[in-house]
C-alpha cells in the first residue's frame, strides 16, 4: 500500500467509529495487533479486543461523539494522526451517572501498517482532562473540585 492508502485507512478508521460501525474494526487492525499502551479503561483487554471494548464504552456513554483529525503525517508504513474527540456525556462512564456535558479529549496516536491493516499502534491520550476534569470529577491544582449533578 502507498503512504496515501495507509492515511485514507486511518481516516476511514475514525469515520466508521464515529458511525459505531464496530464490527469494522477487523478491516482496520490485525488480529495479531500490537498495542503499545494499555487501554484508557484500565479492566479492558489488551490489544484489538480492548481497543474494541473502550470504543463501545465510550460510545455508550458518549453516543453523539465524534473525532476531528487536526494532523494527519505519513512516512514509509507509519501514520501520525493528532486528533480530538468530542461527545456529550449521556450515559453513564466509570460509574459516573450521565452529566449532559459535553466534553473533549485530544491525542496522538502513531499506526504502523502492512498489508492494509493496523499491525502496531502507540497512542497518548490526555484522558485525565477529558473524563474527570471535564465532568467534576477532580480538579487541577489551585482549582475545586466540583461534583458531578
Amino acid at each position: 500500500m502507498s503512504i496515501e492508502d495507509n492515511k485514507r485507512l486511518v481516516c476511514r478508521l475514525y469515520e466508521e467509529t464515529d458511525k459505531q460501525n464496530f464490527a469494522a474494526m477487523d478491516e482496520f487492525f490485525s488480529a495479531d495487533l500490537i498495542d503499545h499502551d494499555p487501554p484508557p479503561i484500565p479492566e479492558l483487554k489488551p490489544g484489538l479486543e480492548g481497543i474494541k471494548q473502550a470504543f463501545k464504552v465510550f460510545a455508550s456513554a458518549y453516543p453523539d461523539g465524534t473525532h476531528v483529525i487536526h494532523d494527519l503525517i505519513a512516512e514509509g508504513d507509519r501514520v501520525v494522526v493528532r486528533v480530538s474527540g468530542t461527545g456529550t456525556q449521556t450515559g453513564e462512564f466509570k460509574g459516573i451517572k450521565p452529566t449532559g456535558k459535553k466534553v473533549e479529549m485530544t491525542g496522538i496516536v502513531i499506526y504502523r501498517i502492512e498489508k492494509g491493516k493496523i499491525v502496531e499502534r502507540w497512542a497518548q491520550h490526555n484522558f485525565l482532562g477529558f473524563v474527570m476534569q471535564q465532568l467534576g470529577v477532580v480538579s487541577l491544582p489551585g482549582h475545586g473540585l466540583s461534583h458531578p449533578s
